[in-house]
């Protein structure tokens, strides 16, 4: 006995989900240009 119905997956958890993607390539871009221009993995933090 199995379920037959399709998984419904809320609009609002999609956007959510992209937009979280999203702000974590902005960070990761962000961590490898303080890296770039400090030499530091986290700047003012050892």
């Amino acid at each position: 006995m199995q379920n037959t119905e399709p998984k419904i997956i809320e609009k609002e958890k999609i956007v959510a989900e992209k937009l979280n993607g999203r702000f974590a390539m902005i960070g990761f871009i962000a961590l490898i240009g303080a890296y770039l221009t400090t030499g530091q993995i986290i700047p003012g933090f050892i």
